[in-house]
């Protein structure tokens, strides 16, 4: 081989040495500190991954308020539960069932003019469903407007003659008016 080949080898190697440093280099989390820079704790601990295997993924972090506020709706914490239904909604606005969530939490602490809100915010999104009129029919009902909270599960029985849920409000409905005590009047 001539001196000008292995030169040229040499070269090449060197080249390939030093893009292959550079491309490791790309894949360090963080710049070494200088040799007698003080490292603070946090500087000292590696940064997390950014991109998770599918394997690792067990939610979208999204969805984490939803989950919270659902499991919290259940429970009957209906404070904390509006806390994520609303983090639900800030995170993703055209989520219906987080609005709906939001507005039966808001429904349960006696807040009806943010439930009215909510309920608005998910019909712009999909219209008057069986299950929004379900839901405004048993707020009316909680606030005491028994002829609006017919009229919505009339509304909704209508839609889905089968549904027992809305049967089984509408009976609801039928024994709390029975035992309205009003003065005479």
């Amino acid at each position: 081989m001539s001196t000008h080949a292995v030169l040229a080898r040499a070269h090449w190697l060197v080249v390939a040495g030093l893009l292959a440093l550079g491309i490791a280099g790309c894949q360090a989390t963080e710049p070494a500190p200088a040799p007698d820079a003080a490292v603070t704790a946090a500087e000292a601990t590696p940064s997390p991954p950014t991109v998770q295997e599918p394997a690792e993924v067990k939610y979208f972090p999204s969805d984490e308020p939803m989950r919270l506020a659902v499991r919290h709706f259940k429970e009957g914490s209906y404070g904390l539960a509006e806390r994520y239904f609303r983090d639900a909604v800030e995170r993703a606005p055209k989520d219906v069932s987080a609005w709906i969530g939001l507005a039966a939490s808001y429904d349960r602490l006696g807040r009806f003019d943010l439930a009215d809100r909510a309920y608005r915010s998910a019909i712009k999104l999909v219209g008057e469903t069986t299950d929004i009129l379900n839901n405004e029919g048993y707020s009316y009902m909680l606030r005491g407007d028994l002829v609006k909270a017919r009229a919505k599960f009339q509304a909704a029985l209508r839609r889905d003659p089968d549904n027992a849920t809305i049967v089984n409000n509408l009976y609801l409905l039928d024994s709390s008016s029975r035992y309205i005590e009003r003065p005479p009047g």
